[in-house]
């Protein structure tokens, strides 16, 4: 989102300074290396509706770096890996009664065509999904898929958060029958890398290893950004930081705005990433719903992109405050080994050949019932500075297309006062 921002401002014709906490840029987007293979810290796909992503691809002139492959879910269940995401695979589904499957399959049908959300900004996705696909759909198919991301939260998520969730991957298909997902060639680096040329092309500055100590304003406006080094001056501030981090960053807005921020919860996630020496599936991502299994699905990324190995992310989405947080990486190894090795009992330990665990302290807005009405404008009331991150395109999650909307449109708000 902060370098989108930045490459629209410069091309606004806008001096631009990034800071940039990290030894690198990108965010959830960066690489890291993988004993020789550069891949993302945390997965990342493209979907068919992802238009901003595309947009941003041409202008930078790498649209012929998007690659699109057909790809496949799994469902584990009941100790059995099913195929999964299209009507034979639902209707093949075992010890599910035919109503069941049915109702599961008009609820995501009409999800998919479903284009307004407000209605459902006031309801749960518990209660909604049970209400359209009965209680033992939902234990079955939604289940896990909340309660393994939001743990105590899970009651009071937003139905219009998952009703983007399963709209988005219901418009990636090629067919009824056929999934497809995109990527970039050489991962979300290749993005990553053409827009940071582009900065430093169009005279703009990048500053890694820069936290922003404090953003400073007198008299109601903006007027510089204090790093561990040095002060920037500025007219126009965009801050992209995780939401919590805000109010201590930003210690003079108004107290009221503060409260705002700090009323704005979210989860940690602690994400194992596995390199093994063979496949576990053929699918790219598998929903698990199966007793001792904490999580909500695996992803096994390379049935995506092929780079040589088999690489799968196993996610632990939690509050911080989980006693799992705290586990150490041979904890979260072991216990995605046990699950992989479930998923395939061919698979075993010797097949581990690397792994790695990345770990994010904000990494997923808790989305409630009514969420849209706590989010504060883009534009604050302080002259000169816009504040938002991934919960600001809310009801829609996390994607780099979001980010990308959303930081090109605070860059062309520069200077102006509509709220936003």
């Amino acid at each position: 989102m902060g370098l989108a921002a930045a490459y629209e401002a410069l091309r606004d014709g806008h001096q631009v300074d990034v800071m940039e906490a990290s030894d690198i840029p990108g965010g959830m987007a960066a690489h890291f290396d993988f004993g020789g293979i550069s891949i993302e810290r945390f997965y990342h796909f493209v979907c068919r509706a992802d238009f901003a992503t595309f947009e941003l691809l041409r202008d930078l002139g790498i649209a012929d770096k998007l690659r699109w492959r057909p790809t496949s879910m799994g469902f584990f269940v009941k100790g059995r890996l099913n195929p999964w995401g299209d009507p034979i695979s639902l209707l093949s589904l075992p010890g599910t009664s035919l109503g069941m499957k049915l109702r599961y399959g008009l609820f995501v049908f009409l999800c998919t065509h479903r284009k307004q959300w407000p209605a459902l900004e006031q309801r749960s996705a518990r209660d909604w999904l049970i209400q359209w696909c009965c209680e033992p759909v939902y234990n079955l198919f939604w289940r896990s898929l909340l309660e393994f991301k939001f743990y105590e939260d899970a009651p009071r998520i937003s139905a219009a958060w998952i009703w983007t969730r399963i709209r988005r991957v219901g418009l990636s298909r090629k067919s009824i029958m056929q999934e497809e997902m995109g990527y970039f060639e050489g991962g979300s680096e290749t993005l990553v890398n053409a827009l940071m040329q582009r900065i430093e092309e169009l005279g703009g500055r990048v500053h890694l290893k820069t936290p922003v100590r404090r953003v400073a304003i007198a008299d109601e406006r903006v007027t510089g950004v204090e790093t561990p080094d040095r002060t920037f001056d500025a007219d126009e501030v965009i801050s992209t930081v995780p939401i919590p981090l805000v109010p201590d960053m930003i210690p003079d807005l108004p107290e009221a705005l503060k409260e705002q921020y700090r009323a704005i919860k979210n989860i940690g996630v602690c994400c194992a990433v596995l390199k093994l020496s063979r496949s576990v599936s053929r699918h790219f991502w598998t929903n698990v719903e199966e007793p001792g299994i904490e999580i909500p699905g695996v992803i096994e990324f390379t049935n995506l992109r092929d780079v040589g190995a088999t690489i799968l992310y196993v996610p632990y989405y939690m509050p911080v405050s989980n006693k799992k947080f705290s586990w150490t990486d041979e904890q979260f190894v072991n216990d995605a080994m046990a699950c992989v090795m479930r998923l395939n009992p061919a698979i075993s330990h010797a097949d581990l050949v690397d792994a790695r665990v990345f770990r994010l302290r904000h990494a997923q807005p808790v989305c409630e019932v009514g969420f849209a009405a706590k989010l504060p404008p883009v534009r604050t009331q302080i002259a000169g500075l816009q504040i938002a991150d991934t919960c600001f395109y809310y009801p829609e999650d996390r994607s780099i297309s979001e980010s990308v909307a959303l930081g090109r449109k605070m860059a062309r708000q520069i200077g102006k006062r509509d709220e936003i």
